[in-house]
């Protein structure tokens, strides 16, 4: 189980290194993945994934992407205002456990083009076990021979500018006994067991790791102790205390081919400012071990794809006018889509509000859409607006912080009068509930009926559930339960959500538009899931003789809506 608070480990709060800090990259190993765990961890984020965004989001850090294989996870975050210049973000997993079957043990990594240097960060296990050390040179050869990128840039892990490879590689300190490694560890004269250390070994005679550099170990070996105490193993094995969790990283020498940013590799320097271990933590046998690096680019690439232009603050909806420019050709998408996101949201689909980008020029290579009326948060707040891009799969335009202060809305004086509500209202209040737990689906996922919901990342493994917090109000679903589903024309054609706002009339306009009844917005993630509704007048539920709505036709997207339409799900 994860620890109540990462703080100490993140470094957020106790000095100005959460300001400094640009990206975070956290691999974990050995997370709980027993048959019962990893079918919870399919429909609902991991606890130790929430617990990372729940503790980066107030610094303004954001999940740029996650992968996972079974036991073994790696997470990517950078500062919100970064994200339009990262790119080609891709992600990759090779199983070295039982012959490559099992996913106990390999490696998964994340790559991608920051300011235009091409970065790769690789999360390992490797086998156990002090007579296991040419395992694990064979098990990290085959991990980067197997890892492969698409496209132009850097398509082995060796080829990217610069490399990052850490977890629990296992390595541990030979010849040296049990007392005299402890009596080295209790005395302070770590430098005695470095020579003895597989890894420094293996450095100078494995051709597979020239060129990979690590800082000092100046911190007591992080394996293995008894869980819940600092104490090293007590039981009957008496494992001998070892460094088996590491950070290195390399640097692609300007010799080993055309570096795939199509500059000089070596104009990227590398500066580790501090190497250590938390021995604050007791959750693992493992201590966890963190570490702090300067890059120095002699280049950075700052031109984002998009700018966006928003007003300083919103008072009235007939504000929500968002303005955008093309800077840099890329591989547009009827997909893209422009959020609104509250400051601090955690990914790129915790958003509050959407509207479909549109690709009809208002003024040159201007575009211009509208958030509806309905969809703007009431009350007051600061937001940001980011452009999506469906091809690259994150943020690529980013607006600064701006407030918007609406008027709240008027139903709840509405609500005092319970005597005069309708049976439709008592049955929307109760779908109300229920919608707050739901989850958007995946428009790369959903294709039976290509929901155009911008819903969940496509993060492998990763779907988003509610905090412990927020489980008692509010939810930080990536389908915000604050957000109604699209507006739907007298003729009964459905046009997208916010955007046929954007599309028809001029801003701030509303023609007559007829809403649909509120429903759950992703019962279709819910299988086990049935709802009956009961008359309030005392009449029965609804029977199986009457036709259910197919689960597909639950999505908010405008496709979905039809289905609303012709009564499957309502009052």
């Amino acid at each position: 189980m994860p620890p109540d608070d990462v703080t100490s480990l993140l470094h957020l709060g106790s000095s100005d290194d959460s300001d400094r800090a640009d990206m975070i990259a956290i691999g974990l190993q050995e997370v709980n993945s027993m048959i019962n765990k990893r079918l919870k961890d399919a429909l609902f984020t991991d606890q130790w994934s929430e617990l990372f965004m729940d503790a980066l989001g107030p610094f303004n850090f954001v999940l740029v992407s996650t992968v996972r294989m079974q036991g073994v996870i790696l997470l990517l975050f950078a500062k919100y205002y970064h994200l339009p210049f990262l790119r080609d973000v891709q992600t990759d997993c090779t199983r070295t456990g039982l012959g490559g079957y099992w996913g106990n043990k390999g490696g998964v990594s994340v790559r991608l083009a920051a300011f235009g240097h091409m970065l790769c960060f690789l999360n390992c296990h490797l086998p156990a076990h002090m007579d296991k050390a040419e395992q694990r040179k064979d098990n990290f050869q085959t991990i980067l021979s197997l890892q492969q990128f698409q496209g132009p840039g850097a398509q082995g892990i060796l080829d990217h500018d610069l490399v990052f490879w850490f977890g629990d590689l296992n390595f541990r300190i030979e010849s040296y006994d049990l007392h005299f490694v402890k009596f080295a560890i209790d005395s302070e004269q770590l430098h005695q067991l470095w020579e003895k250390d597989q890894l420094n070994m293996a450095k100078n005679t494995w051709p597979i790791l020239r060129g990979f550099q690590e800082g000092p170990l100046n911190f007591a070996p992080t394996f293995k102790f008894d869980v819940g105490t600092n104490k090293y193993d007590t039981s009957a094995k008496k494992r001998k205390p070892a460094w088996t969790d590491r950070i290195l990283w390399k640097v692609k020498a300007p010799g080993g081919g055309p570096s795939p940013s199509g500059r000089e590799s070596h104009r990227l320097q590398v500066t580790q400012h501090s190497y250590h271990s938390h021995m604050e933590y007791t959750v693992s046998d493992h201590k966890p071990v963190a570490a702090q690096f300067v890059l120095h680019f002699a280049f950075r690439d700052e031109v984002p794809l998009v700018r966006l232009d928003v007003a300083d603050e919103w008072v009235r909806p007939e504000q929500a006018v968002v303005r955008y420019r093309i800077e840099t050709v890329f591989a547009r998408s009827s997909w893209d889509w422009i959020g609104l996101y509250r400051v601090g949201f955690r990914h790129c689909k915790d958003y509050v509000a959407y509207v479909w980008a549109k690709h009809e020029d208002v003024d040159g290579n201007i575009y211009q859409v509208t958030f509806s009326e309905e969809s703007l948060p009431k009350g007051h707040g600061d937001f940001i607006l980011g452009y999506y891009s469906h091809t690259h799969s994150i943020l690529i335009g980013v607006t600064e912080p701006f407030q918007i202060s609406l008027p709240t809305s008027e139903l709840a004086s509405s609500s005092t009068d319970s005597s005069g509500a309708s049976s439709e209202d008592e049955d929307d209040s109760t779908l109300e509930l229920l919608a707050s737990k739901s989850r958007s689906p995946s428009p790369g996922k959903s294709k039976r009926h290509r929901s155009r919901s911008p819903g969940l990342a496509r993060f492998p493994g990763l779907a988003l559930q509610p905090s412990s917090c927020e489980r008692r109000g509010t939810s930080r679903s990536p389908s915000p339960q604050s957000r109604r589903l699209p507006r739907v024309a007298p003729n009964g054609g459905s046009d997208g959500g916010s955007r046929g706002n954007s599309e028809e009339g001029p801003p701030g306009l509303p023609g007559s538009w007829a809403f649909p009844p509120s429903v759950p917005q992703s019962l279709g993630l819910l299988p086990a899931l049935r709802l009956e509704t009961v008359d309030p007048g005392g009449g029965s539920s609804w029977g199986p003789d009457r036709e259910a709505l197919a689960p597909d036709s639950l999505s908010p997207s405008p496709q979905g809506q039809q289905g609303l339409e012709e009564g499957g799900l309502g009052p």
